[in-house]
């Protein structure tokens, strides 16, 4: 399935909306790209549970992600609580979560590293309980010159079923693998400011 270009309306979460408005509020002219130290959602505090930070280490099709920053949630899909916590960074993305099922995520943070712009896409899968549950990534690139060397990714589930379970959601079951609903670059409507963005004083650290 290829990346459509899109504006910030194809974001489904209220959160992750108010997360994006914030990157697209932080974009100052001339810069491509937000520095990360000015970003400072409101909503960052209650949010970090949904959240993973990555330091870029390389470019193009070499890049790696270096994880700084996991939350309870994608630990959880990814059925790594069995992992100490202070593992859990300070680890490639592609170690993290194996090649098979990196395989299915690649695509979607290489065009963010490409297009320098915030990448969006929902993925349907299956719970234990062959209950259909969505899950929505909203990776933001963040860098001081004009390559990509953050990225803090927002990661949501939501079923129309009602409850459903959580753990393990991405595990590569046989036959399961997850359907791509929507894959975009949000590339459209983004006005730059000519103006310094103000971070908050209240500090909360990412990595």
């Amino acid at each position: 399935m290829q990346f459509e270009s899109a504006n910030p309306s194809v974001v489904r979460s209220i959160r992750q909306r108010d997360l994006l408005n914030t990157w697209l509020r932080a974009v100052v002219k001339p810069r491509p790209l937000p520095v990360l130290t000015g970003y400072r959602p409101e909503c960052l505090a209650d949010e970090l549970p949904d959240m993973m930070g990555f330091d870029v280490e390389g470019c193009g099709d070499k890049a790696r992600f270096l994880i700084t920053q996991e939350g309870a949630t994608p630990t959880k899909v990814y059925g790594n609580e069995h992992i100490d916590s202070l593992k859990r960074t300070n680890r490639y993305l592609d170690d993290a979560i194996g090649p098979e099922r990196y395989e299915h995520v690649i695509t979607l943070y290489r065009t963010c590293l490409a297009s320098k712009r915030p990448t969006y896409s929902i993925s349907l899968v299956q719970d234990p309980d062959d209950k259909d549950v969505q899950y929505e990534r909203l990776p933001l690139p963040f860098g001081s010159a004009d390559s990509v060397e953050h990225i803090i990714g927002s990661y949501k589930t939501i079923s129309t079923e009602g409850s459903f379970k959580i753990r393990n959601l991405m595990g590569m079951r046989p036959g399961a693998a997850p359907a791509i609903l929507v894959r975009a670059v949000i590339d459209q409507d983004i006005v730059r400011s000519s103006t310094h963005y103000r971070a908050s004083e209240d500090i909360i650290e990412l990595n």
